[in-house]
């Protein structure tokens, strides 16, 4: 289905972190595992076709006006398809409405400013017989055994909390037999660390995917774990329900719509993953001090102003004599700037986006505070000194850090607002 809050946040945070961990060094390459085997695809389809025929979702299955608008699609596509034997109507619709929910993502995705560098489907791995090799290699290992007609991965060998059936009895897989052959591929094409960024119910797969790593003779340790809390919209003190797009969740898209992409994106990576986030909507929006993507792009446009305003006058920093900037104010600003590299290696160290953010918050403060101290620009018949020429350069720095670290969350730095 559409983004959800939770698909969101992982948007924004991975991305940020992609890019932060770029600035060390790192050759980063962003995945995006489509689900697309099983019994939720199953569930998918059979919403569809209930939607072509004018019927009610079925019980387990999906519902929302998306949903009815990809059952349309379907039929225009593929007109005649409700005529087909069940099938090959079941498999039209699966086929092509898989095709267009993806599309969807993908778009929807790009519009937020976040592309990925693979799209991985969950499905190849079966097609491929990937999933039948693993399967077989750990059964050869010996980390694979029998018990009531499954087949049980020997994972509390490797410190998961309980053994974890591969291959259920009825002789289907089991959800982490395609994790298990996922980890192998990625392996394989020679990343030496696979960070996987999952849902607030997703904490048994820490030891899971760790201990499948370890069966396959692998460093549990190239496998990170990082688990998203909930996040709620609220509105007027009152917490925002439900989305009609999509039936029963709010999706990216009415996040976006409802603070736009800057205000969405820095509101999801402001706060530790392991921390729950309200989100309200009406700060959000607003175009004040109290909110704080507003309040650090401000200080950038601002001392865009300035930038501009220094070259109506024929100003440049060129050649400043930084020792001049002895103000209070402006050693605080100074200080701030300094800890950028700093917060950027911690940030990337920890996995923890979040961290540029609060700077940025505190650089734009530290700027706010030496303007209100400081005149940048000469005034009136005031003859440009070398400590305007000084200030120029230490605004310049400023506006640069900004910039840099709007970048790294995905931000954009405006130059007039």
């Amino acid at each position: 289905g559409p983004i959800h809050l939770g698909g969101t946040r992982w948007a924004a945070v991975g991305d940020a972190l992609g890019r932060i961990l770029s600035t060390q060094g790192a050759e980063v390459t962003r995945e995006y595992y489509f689900n697309d085997h099983g019994a939720q695809i199953d569930r998918f389809t059979r919403s569809l076709i209930a939607a072509a025929k004018g019927e009610p979702a079925p019980e387990d299955g999906y519902a929302g006006d998306y949903i009815v608008d990809i059952a349309a699609e379907v039929q225009k596509r593929a007109p005649g398809a409700l005529d087909l034997p069940e099938a090959e109507r079941h498999e039209t619709f699966r086929s092509i409405g898989v095709d267009l929910m993806f599309a969807h993502i993908k778009r929807t995705l790009h519009e937020f400013g976040v592309d990925f560098d693979v799209y991985f489907h969950e499905n190849s791995l079966f097609e491929s017989g990937a999933v039948d090799k693993a399967v077989e290699t750990l059964k050869g290992s010996g980390n694979l055994y029998n018990a009531d007609g499954a087949w049980w991965l020997k994972s509390t060998d490797f410190g998961d909390d309980k053994d974890r059936v591969v291959i259920k009895s009825d002789g289907n897989a089991a959800y982490i037999a395609g994790d298990i052959a996922y980890f192998q591929d990625k392996r394989s094409r020679g990343f030496d660390l696979c960070i996987y960024m999952l849902g607030a119910d997703h904490h048994g797969y820490i030891g899971r995917l760790k201990a499948a790593a370890a069966a396959f003779g692998d460093d549990p340790d190239t496998v990170e774990v990082m688990i998203g809390q909930m996040v709620n919209l609220v509105r007027d003190g009152q917490a925002v329900k439900m989305s009609k797009r999509a039936g029963t969740v709010i999706t990216l898209d009415d996040l976006v719509e409802a603070i736009g992409v800057d205000a969405a994106r820095y509101a999801l990576v402001r706060s530790s993953v392991d921390q729950s986030i309200d989100i309200d909507l009406e700060l959000w929006a607003s175009a004040g001090n109290e909110n704080p993507v507003y309040y650090v792009q401000y200080a950038h446009a601002r001392l865009s102003s300035i930038a501009r305003n220094a070259a109506d006058l024929g100003l440049s920093a060129e050649g400043a004599n930084l020792a001049l900037l002895t103000h209070d104010r402006e050693g605080d600003l100074i200080r701030t700037i300094g800890e950028y590299p700093r917060v950027v290696a911690k940030a990337a160290e920890l996995r923890e986006p979040h961290r540029v953010a609060r700077y940025l918050e505190e650089l734009a403060g530290a700027y706010h505070r030496f303007y209100d101290a400081c005149r940048i620009l000469p005034q009136g018949d005031e003859e440009p000194g070398d400590l305007h020429t000084a200030r120029l350069a230490l605004c310049a720095a400023a506006r640069q850090v900004l910039a840099n670290g709007l970048g790294l969350l995905g931000v954009s730095a405006p130059e007039r607002m």
